[in-house]
């Protein structure tokens, strides 16, 4: 799986890239509405944690399946993963796919969904942290700061409201928190281990066992879905919907520093909002939406803003 160079690409341009990841925030987006409709067409109980858990096994499972076959069909041969990849596609798939996603569901049970959407955000301002640490051309500044905080404040605002600073909480918000940082160590393992690897290889090897680790814990906790027509659609769906996004985030997190990438994922809750509102119905021609949307936007532009373009080698 380990090549000697990689081929330039489309997705070495800044503004491809940036697209991208939009693209890629827009399709996690679907999964906020998306989610709650599998719920329902499954009957799996608000607190029902083990089929929870189940669904997403099951869903991150066959999104590395059908990113497999992507790879068949494409590279006309099957994509396995040599020794010494083993551990590093392990490693990512139990933190961004396993622990990110059990983390998310045991805490969202103890905590409010609002508490929840403000805590999540904080990936991106962890990601550029983080990167800034370990990745020498992916320098801390503070413009990156200011454009995180700036992001972050954005997705506040539309949840402030309702943010509640109830003690009785303070356990459920921690552990949402510990999903934010593994979605965080999520990122800046992709960016460490996908430097002369098959971005295809790694995202569906990494989706397959942090989806069969999901599936077990949820079968253990007597997790149960009882599929019927339409729950199968929309596991499909949001199956494509990972396979597809989590390829391109990875093939993005490989040719550029990860602040410029993962500031991205701030618009996942406006596209969760602007989903919802298609799909279920909601309410989104808010003034705090638009207000929203316009601090997300320039936190993007500060974190991007004057970047010079090296390539990282870490």
């Amino acid at each position: 799986m380990v090549t000697k160079m990689r081929k330039k690409s489309l997705l070495d341009n800044r503004i491809i890239a940036a697209l991208g990841a939009l693209l890629c925030a827009a399709l996690w987006g679907t999964a906020f509405p998306l989610i709650k409709l599998g719920y329902s067409q499954l009957e799996i109980a608000p607190g029902d944690v083990g089929s929870k858990l189940l669904f997403a096994g099951e869903r991150f499972t066959l999104a590395g399946v059908m990113v497999l076959l992507f790879g068949l069909i494409f590279y006309r041969k099957p994509l396995l993963p040599g020794k010494r990849d083993l551990m590093p596609v392990a490693l990512l798939g139990i933190v961004q796919t396993t622990l990110q996603y059990l983390f998310a569901y045991v805490g969202v049970g103890m905590t409010t969904a609002t508490n929840t959407s403000i805590l999540t955000g904080t990936v991106s301002i962890i990601s550029v942290i983080a990167a800034g640490v370990l990745f020498r051309s992916d320098r801390l500044t503070a413009l990156k700061i200011v454009g995180c905080v700036v992001g972050l404040t954005g997705i506040a605002v539309v949840n402030i409201a309702d943010f509640s600073l109830n003690p009785a909480y303070l356990a459920g918000d921690g552990v949402v928190l510990l999903s934010a940082f593994c979605g965080a160590g999520g990122n800046i393992i992709t960016k460490k281990v996908t430097p002369g690897r098959n971005p295809t290889t790694v995202t569906s090897w990494q989706l397959i066992s942090g989806g069969i680790i999901l599936l077990i814990v949820g079968l253990l906790a007597g997790g149960r879905t009882d599929f019927n027509a339409a729950g199968a659609v929309t596991l499909l769906w949001l199956s494509l919907v990972s396979s597809v996004s989590f390829l391109l985030w990875t093939a993005l997190l490989q040719r550029h520093p990860v602040s410029r990438i993962t500031v991205f994922s701030m618009l996942i809750p406006i596209f969760g909002a602007v989903w919802s509102a298609v799909l279920l119905g909601e309410e989104i021609f808010r003034l705090e939406n638009l207000v929203s949307l316009v601090l997300i936007s320039a936190g993007i532009l500060l974190v991007n803003i004057n970047f010079k373009d090296k390539r990282d080698e870490n």
